[in-house]
């Protein structure tokens, strides 16, 4: 399968915020070239047109901060036809089957937010292997804990051993401390030792993303997907076209 492309969008107050090295006290309203302003529905609409790409990340920084959800700007999305991958701040199975319910094709459950190992079977149970993703957050290469976690793992290595044990087929890599810096993803290795440990999963890479070239290297290391945010705003991706659009 030819390596997929999803943009994003990180979305906080209604409006689509420019993502910075994780730092998001510091994210302001996105600047595109794609057109003016930071409506998020306006934005994910020239993107579309622009690159022909039926699918879309959104980032809930409001509910992943623990603020309430922008479902709004979700339920628009999905009322004119995108396939989303929605990351809003998953802490409890409630949280996943109302994004399920609501039509959510996938569901993204964050290390961040998700404070215990021990139900991670309960979220495959519930969503199934084809519309949960795994995110394995991580800052300067190190995994992001909940608040009052539970998980013993220190190192990215075992938790994602953990994750593919309770049954995940899809994971994402994403390390926030490259995220729209232009700088590179800084995991390659790290995926490459897992696309080779569990050859079965599809694993996704976000963060660092800076242009067209970074695409082989990601998919020779065992990507089936990457996310991709700053440098479609920004232009370097110009003229690339999504080969599963």
């Amino acid at each position: 399968m030819a390596l997929r492309i999803i943009p994003v969008l990180d979305i906080r107050l209604g409006q689509a915020v420019r993502a910075l090295g994780g730092h998001r006290s510091d994210y302001r309203p996105i600047q595109s070239i794609l057109r003016p302003g930071s409506d998020p529905i306006k934005l994910a609409e020239a993107i579309r047109e622009t690159f022909g790409y039926p699918d879309l990340y959104l980032a809930d920084l409001d509910a992943i901060e623990g603020r309430g959800a922008s479902s709004p700007v979700s339920q628009e999305l999905i009322r004119r036809g995108f396939r989303l991958w929605v990351d809003a701040g998953i802490r409890s199975l409630d949280d996943l089957t109302r994004l399920l319910d609501a039509g959510v094709e996938t569901v993204v459950v964050g290390l961040e937010t998700w404070r215990s190992p021990h139900d991670l079977n309960a979220i495959v149970a519930l969503a199934g292997k084809d519309r949960v993703v795994f995110s394995l957050d991580l800052r300067e290469g190190k995994p992001i804990f909940a608040p009052g976690s539970a998980w013993s793992s220190s190192t990215p290595l075992e938790v994602a051993e953990i994750v593919c044990k309770a049954g995940f087929g899809r994971c994402l890599i994403l390390d926030l401390t490259r995220v729209g810096m232009g700088q590179g993803t800084g995991t390659l290795p790290l995926l490459r030792e897992l696309a080779s440990k569990h050859p079965g999963i599809e694993w996704s890479l976000g963060g660092g993303i800076d242009r067209p070239g970074d695409l082989a290297a990601l998919e020779d290391a065992g990507a089936s997907v990457v996310l991709v945010g700053s440098a479609l705003h920004d232009g370097r991706f110009a003229g690339i076209i999504d080969p599963q659009g």
